[in-house]
């Protein structure tokens, strides 16, 4: 949906939307090396359900250490793209031929999320191959989709396991999948149930009927703050690490480049990969560059304060100003990336802002380099 991927959100999933690496190139051949493992084997099947469609894995509704700890792990984008569960069906409690199917994609995330939510009922969890992506962004890539929810209806022979025709999909995997050829192609019914897990029990309650408010997509504080660890993941990358570790070395020993200074970098890093979504709503304007490049501004402004003001002559104006190019476009193009987790940006917008926002960042950045060559030659 945007420059990098979402984090969460997903229809049954707690927050955001995280596509991260699992939009790159070559995901889909990670995630369906591990699909191909076995389902009993898996720390999380704590049983087997025998019925007229061969034997299915019954799943634990408490989420284990181990599976928090997975959670955890992909926050901060380690081994994100092996975070995924075989494509299947999968039981719930004790289950018949009357309990409610839930569709779910195979990133283990929003498996989990969903199958906790289903704790003290009994159902069944259809789940999609969506190459270890969450269902909204799965959906946006097609892998969530008509095709592979009837192909995976059929693979499972669902048929035979429920009396009913009828499966419930998140809300947020609407966009792919058309219910009335789901239908036509599989005699299933498709419902769509609320955005948020935690919102299930009581959908089911009110007979599959969901309340304005269920059908709610929110990206509150906590929703947005979850995000920033694989948004600093993503920034320190092994490369950046090594190369910011060899001009701390290089400073050690006496070699200066230039006036590189590390903790104003870090800290426009941190604004715009942390501040920026947390303080997202209450910053002025709509473009999320704008947001990241005006909390940038004002940070740079402190750091020049910091580093004392008024400067001292024509190199020290030169530092000052090098300050006020560099740090501001560092925090907004962090600030920018973000609109790939966020609810609030639709694909055209992403596109028009970019094309609006990164050559400034890029001028602003070579004219920054600029200033700071010549607050050393000067």
């Amino acid at each position: 949906m945007s420059p990098k991927f979402f984090s969460q959100l997903d229809q049954f999933d707690q927050a955001s939307c995280d596509c991260g690496p699992s939009c790159c190139p070559g995901a889909a051949k990670k995630a369906a090396d591990l699909v191909e493992s076995r389902p009993f084997d898996a720390p999380w099947v704590t049983g087997r359900l025998n019925s007229e469609a061969g034997e299915i894995p019954v799943v634990a509704t408490k989420l284990s250490f181990r599976d928090r700890a997975g959670h955890w792990r992909v926050r901060w984008g380690v081994r994100r793209m092996s975070f995924a569960v075989p494509p299947g069906l999968y039981a719930v409690g004790s289950p018949d031929a009357r309990s409610p199917v839930f569709v779910s994609a195979n990133y283990k995330f929003s498996f989990d999320l969903l199958r906790a939510s289903l704790d003290g009922l009994n159902g069944w969890i259809l789940v999609l191959d969506t190459q270890g992506i969450n269902v909204w962004c799965a959906a946006g890539k097609a892998t969530f989709g008509t095709d592979e929810l009837v192909r995976r209806l059929e693979s499972a022979k669902l048929s035979r396991v429920v009396s009913h025709r009828t499966v419930i999909l998140p809300q947020l995997g609407a966009s792919n999948v058309a219910a009335h050829e789901v239908l036509k192609r599989s005699k299933f019914r498709v419902v769509y149930g609320p955005v948020r897990a935690a919102d299930i029990r009581p959908f089911m309650d009110a007979g599959m009927r969901a309340t304005p408010e269920m059908r709610r997509v929110r990206f509150g504080l906590r929703d947005r703050a979850v995000l920033a660890p694989e948004e600093l993941a993503g920034v320190f990358s092994r490369k950046v690490v090594l190369v910011l570790l060899a001009v701390w070395l290089a400073g050690v020993l006496g070699v200066r480049f230039l006036r590189f200074d590390g903790p104003a970098v870090l800290g426009a890093i941190l604004v715009g990969a942390v501040l920026v979504p947390v303080l997202l709503p209450w910053i002025p304007g709509r473009a999320f560059a704008w947001k990241g490049w005006l909390l940038g501004l004002f940070f740079a402004g402190g750091m020049i304060v910091l580093r004392g003001f008024p400067p001292a002559g024509i190199r020290g104006w030169a530092a000052a100003l090098s300050y006020l190019l560099i740090l501001p476009a560092v925090s907004a193009f962090l600030g920018m990336g973000f609109t790939g987790s966020s609810t609030f940006t639709s694909l055209s917008g992403v596109i028009k802002e970019m094309k609006i926002a990164v050559p400034l960042m890029a001028l602003s950045g070579i004219l920054g380099i600029a200033a700071t060559v010549a607050a050393v030659v000067l």
